[in-house]
């Protein structure tokens, strides 16, 4: 299964809101919070452009109006144009100032895409999010690898939570992040790969998925069925 994956910043998001339809202004209008509105006009900024790019429309701002991301019951991102449910999946995410999009052509597909940034976890957000088998993984790390890990898994976890369309209702613990350690080592020096990973929930089954480390950037996505490597999509503003 392809699975399109789509980055912008702050900087990328035009100042005035023409791209956006009129109830997403309506929508915009109230938020209350600074950074909430600029991190929900990003996310949407992304998305519109990402499902844009794969349904082979413009991504001028009158076309992009058209192209509404819309919260289904679960809170799961669903992409309409025109009023119409698109045949796509999508999942979004956003950290730091930088959001991301995961696009499948597929309407009916378990899909969901994570950012985190490599930064230091307690030992007590280790102990109530992980499962003994990744806690002993952790365990046997070096100590400058460790942070880039627990950020790995973590992210592998919350892609999986977008997934099952659960969030944190769901206890991590319920689902196991399996990974070959020999990617995770050479991804410490060659950080521009993508490498397979696994999630195996006890309740929701299982799940494959890409990762990848980029400075101090983790990127994570999951879905099923099983996709392909991530194809990156390229900036377009028509």
């Amino acid at each position: 299964m392809d699975v399109y994956w789509f980055e912008q910043s702050e900087n990328d998001v035009p100042a005035d809101d023409e791209w956006l339809s009129t109830a997403e202004q309506a929508r915009l209008q109230a938020l209350r919070f600074v950074k909430r509105r600029n991190d929900w006009r990003l996310g949407r900024w992304t998305a519109k452009n990402a499902a844009a790019s794969c349904l082979e429309h413009s991504s001028a701002k009158h076309v992009l109006s058209t192209i509404e991301i819309r919260a289904a019951k679960s809170g799961a991102p669903e992409v309409f144009v025109s009023n119409q449910p698109a045949a796509a999946t999508i999942s979004i995410t956003h950290r730091n100032g930088v959001a991301a999009c995961a696009v499948s052509l597929c309407a009916k597909v378990a899909l969901g895409c994570d950012l985190e940034l490599v930064e230091p976890h307690t030992e007590a957000f280790i102990a109530d999010y992980f499962t003994d088998e990744e806690q002993e993984v952790l365990a046997q790390t070096a100590k400058a690898e460790r942070f880039a890990l627990v950020s790995l898994l973590w992210s592998a976890k919350e892609s999986a939570l977008k997934a099952i369309s659960e969030g944190l209702r769901l206890d991590t613990r319920e689902m196991n992040i399996q990974l070959e350690r020999g990617d995770f080592e050479r991804s410490l020096k060659i950080r521009v790969e993508w490498h397979p990973v696994v999630v195996e929930s006890k309740h929701h089954g299982t799940f494959a998925g890409w990762w990848q480390i980029e400075g101090n950037v983790v990127r994570t996505l999951v879905a099923s069925p099983t996709p392909y490597v991530p194809k990156m999509l390229a900036t377009c503003y028509a």
